[in-house]
């Protein structure tokens, strides 16, 4: 989700929420992205797309995810959208082609911040198939993403960029920690349990 383009990633179906704050969010978001994960090839490249952008607080999520995966050393996957290199609305189409032009057949994950209801502010859902950013302001952009993860860092339904722009940054961060923690240690278990993951060139 970008400032200038991706607000409100539009998500299909009725995904359970999963609280940041709850103490087993890890447990419980580890056990949802295990059974997405299961029937995936593990010789497959895994690529992370992680959306948004650092000028904007309630933004800001998919960046900070990308830039704690880069921690740590023994990564089975590759990660773009950091807070050094963003990816956004501008850059997302040029971005997914040189992912497409460079891995063979990769299985990508999809990582971005959206709005919603009070109550549901501060959970996160993962979930089968693609998600569609921008289409709460009509942009388009092109759905990305095998399976997607998504953090409600907001209320939505007026002023979206003031919004996100007052969204608060310890909230960002503690969805983007346990996130980034799940998705790192999801991958590892299910790609290196069987054989090591080689990144597949073209």
């Amino acid at each position: 989700m970008s400032l200038k383009g991706t607000i409100r990633t539009f998500i299909k179906g009725n995904e359970d929420r999963i609280s940041y704050k709850d103490p087993t969010s890890r447990v419980k978001l580890s056990k949802e992205l295990d059974r997405l994960l299961k029937d995936v090839d593990s010789t497959r490249p895994i690529v992370i797309v992680s959306i948004g952008t650092d000028r904007s607080t309630g933004d800001s999520l998919g960046p900070l995810v990308g830039t704690h995966l880069l921690k740590f050393k023994d990564r089975p996957y590759v990660v773009y959208g950091t807070l050094e290199e963003p990816v956004h609305a501008i850059n997302l189409k040029a971005t997914l082609k040189e992912i497409s032009e460079r891995y063979c057949d990769p299985f990508i994950i999809a990582i971005d911040a959206c709005l919603g209801r009070h109550y549901n502010i501060g959970t996160i859902t993962a979930a089968r198939g693609p998600l569609i950013p921008g289409a709460g302001v009509k942009k388009d952009l092109p759905p990305v993403g095998h399976i997607h993860i998504t953090g409600i860092v907001n209320v939505s339904g007026y002023m979206e960029y003031i919004v996100l722009q007052n969204t608060r940054l310890s909230l960002v961060m503690g969805m983007a920690e346990v996130i980034g923690d799940c998705v790192h240690y999801s991958l590892k278990r299910h790609f290196l349990s069987s054989s090591p993951t080689k990144i597949t060139f073209k």
